[in-house]
C-alpha cells in the first residue's frame, strides 16, 4: 500500500522520480503512482483497476479486506490531480467482474464523477468486465485510437506497433544489496508498452513468463519499475530470471 501513502502525502512529482520514454515516437511519462501520462495530448492512462474486487470475492464466500476500491480511487484521485489531464483512458478490467460496476456504492460513483468532470473519460472493456460500465461518466469501448497510439486491454501479436495495453500486469525482478526485489513495471521496447496493474490488490506476471513471448524486442526492452516513490529503469538483460 506504499502507493496510497505516497499519493496522500506527496501530491507533487519531480521529474527525478518519473521516467520518460517513447512509444512509436510518442513521448510518455511513467509515473510512480502507476499511470502513464502523454504530455502533448494531455492524456492519462491507467490499467486494470479491478474495482470492487473485495466485494466480488465476498459474493463467492472468500473474504478480502473491503477497502480495495477506496484505496485504488484515492490513488487515482492523486494522479489525476497531479497531471490534470484532458483525457483519462482506463485500459480494461476496470471492475473485477461483470456486476461490479452496477453494484458499486454511490460514494465511489461520486468520486469517479468528480474526477471525470470537465474531461473526457474512456473505459476500455476488459476480459473481467466485457459489458462496459453502468451509470458512470464517459464512454465504454473495446479499443480506442488516440494521439497516434492504440489503446486496448489485451496486447495483440498482430497489431502491436504503437500499442498501449494492460491485462498481463507486468513485473520484473532485480538484485539490490544482496537481495532480490520484485516490482510492478511499465514494459516497453519503444514500439509498444504494457501497463502495470493500477488496482491495489492485483498481482503481477514476470516479464520472462511465456505469456510475454513475442510481444517485445528483448534487446530493446526496458522495465520501468515502480519503487516506493520513484521509477527505476532497468534493461531486460539486467533482470533476474
Amino acid at each position: 500500500m506504499h502507493r496510497l501513502v505516497h499519493a496522500t502525502s506527496a501530491p507533487a512529482a519531480s521529474a527525478f522520480f518519473q521516467a520518460r520514454t517513447t512509444i512509436n515516437g510518442v513521448d510518455a511519462i511513467c509515473d510512480p503512482l502507476g499511470g502513464l501520462f502523454l504530455p502533448e495530448a494531455g492524456t492519462l492512462v491507467v490499467s486494470d483497476l479491478h474495482l470492487e474486487k473485495g466485494s466480488a470475492f465476498a459474493r463467492r464466500g472468500m473474504m478480502l479486506p473491503p477497502y480495495d476500491t477506496l484505496a485504488t480511487l484515492r490513488i487515482l484521485e492523486a494522479i489525476v490531480a497531479r497531471h490534470n489531464p484532458k483525457t483519462v483512458i482506463s485500459l480494461g478490467d476496470n471492475f473485477h467482474d461483470r456486476t461490479g460496476s452496477a453494484a458499486m456504492p454511490e460514494t465511489f460513483r461520486q468520486m469517479i464523477a468528480a474526477m471525470a468532470r470537465g474531461r473526457d473519460w474512456i473505459w476500455i472493456n476488459g476480459n473481467h468486465d466485457p459489458d462496459g460500465t453502468s451509470g458512470l461518466p464517459g464512454a465504454s469501448m473495446d479499443e480506442f485510437r488516440h494521439a497516434g497510439l492504440v489503446f486496448r486491454h489485451e496486447p495483440s501479436l498482430a497489431d502491436g506497433l504503437g500499442e498501449v495495453a494492460g491485462h498481463l500486469h507486468p513485473s520484473a525482478t532485480v538484485r539490490r544489496r544482496e537481495k532480490s526485489v520484485r516490482r510492478a513495471c511499465f514494459a516497453t521496447d519503444g514500439k509498444r508498452l504494457l501497463m502495470p496493474a493500477f488496482g491495489v490488490t492485483t498481482g503481477g506476471l514476470d516479464l520472462r513468463h511465456r505469456a510475454m513471448s513475442g510481444l517485445f524486442d528483448r534487446q530493446q526492452l526496458v522495465a520501468h519499475m515502480m519503487g516506493r516513490d520513484r521509477i527505476y529503469s532497468v534493461r531486460f538483460a539486467n533482470l533476474l530470471g
